[in-house]
């Protein structure tokens, strides 16, 4: 099976020894995506807010790979506050409208960069 790495200045670089995303065959694994803008600066505050950067930056990661949101099968979300979960989806059902991929969330004790919340994605096309 063939696997690629795949990367993008449309989102933030890993702030950490692994990669944004990688391709093994016409599975797309993407890492977990935080608050960070392409540039490096974590979006603080708003929850909805975050929660479109997160899902900007995932956009962007999906794109490099020819991917498309219509196309994740599984997303999982970690929250640092469960209280924020109605906010986050409603943020999380514009993405993904009619296709909703199966899904976990899980309320964590603490997040990089004290980010409010993570999320990564599987795809698959074919």
């Amino acid at each position: 099976m063939d696997k690629k790495i795949i990367a993008t200045t449309e989102a933030p670089a890993a702030i950490g020894p692994y990669s944004q995303a990688v391709q093994a065959g016409n599975l797309l694994f993407t890492s977990g995506q935080i608050p960070l803008t392409p540039e490096g600066e974590l979006v603080t505050g708003d929850i909805q807010a975050q929660a479109r950067q997160v899902f900007q930056n995932l956009e962007a990661v999906l794109k490099e790979a020819g991917y498309s949101f219509q196309d994740v099968v599984k997303a999982t979300v970690f929250i640092a506050d469960m209280n924020d979960f109605a906010k986050v989806n409603e943020i999380y059902a514009a993405y993904f409208g009619e296709n909703r991929p199966a899904r976990s969330t899980v309320q964590v004790a603490r997040l990089p960069r004290d980010a409010g919340l993570e999320i990564e994605l599987i795809a698959v096309r074919g």
